[in-house]
């Protein structure tokens, strides 16, 4: 954030110091999915508030620097990096797409994040492996749907924009994203997850 005020910054200490007491309460208690629910909640909250606007400009840039990499590799679109722009040419004229906020990944980094550090399926060293595959894996399909967007709008002319950015875009990052989840959430709580057993023969003697 730019130069915080003072009133921010109490505002701020309080409501983490808030927030980590009920954490506790929920942990003695044993309330797993309320401590699960809270500390997802508040980490993002917390950390998007206080690195929003530093790993905003980190990711825009690397994105941008990605996709344009394919881009110019395939002769389709070039990159300006230092302004986060990628300029594509097509038979209706040249456009230019700003790679904003969205489009770094910013929101869906953190949430994944959050999320796996409340997770009580993997330990700690599991957590970190697994945050850092997940940024990974986002910030590729973050320039696998730039990239679908600026072939589309090559091909198909200006006209295609909003089908391009809309839908295609959109339902190929949901797609990886899915993937992603899936993998990391309910296929290794179906695998980690402990199975009774019955003994028919103990329950038919009672």
């Amino acid at each position: 954030m730019k130069n915080p005020s003072i009133p921010f910054i109490l505002t701020l200490i309080i409501l983490f110091a808030v927030w980590i007491y009920v954490l506790t309460v929920f942990k003695r208690k044993k309330l797993e999915f309320f401590y699960f629910l809270l500390g997802s909640i508040g980490t993002f909250l917390f950390a998007f508030t206080i690195l929003r606007n530093f790993l905003t400009g980190i990711l825009t840039t690397l994105t941008c620097f990605l996709t344009g990499l394919l881009g110019n590799a395939l002769g389709i679109f070039k990159a300006y990096t230092s302004h986060s722009i990628l300029f594509v040419e097509n038979a209706d004229g040249p456009i230019s797409l700003y790679v904003d906020f969205e489009c770094g990944g910013v929101i869906e980094i953190l949430v994944f994040i959050s999320l796996i550090f409340f997770f009580a399926v993997y330990n700690v060293k599991e957590k970190i492996c697994i945050s850092l595959i997940g940024a990974v894996w986002i910030i590729t399909a973050n320039i696998i749907r730039l990239f679908s967007i600026c072939l589309i709008i090559n091909r198909f002319g200006n006209e295609s924009y909003y089908v391009a950015h809309t839908i295609v875009g959109r339902l190929l990052f949901y797609a990886l994203s899915i993937i992603l989840y899936f993998y990391v959430f309910t296929r290794a709580q179906i695998r980690r997850q402990r199975v009774g057993e019955f003994d028919y023969d103990n329950e038919a003697g009672k």
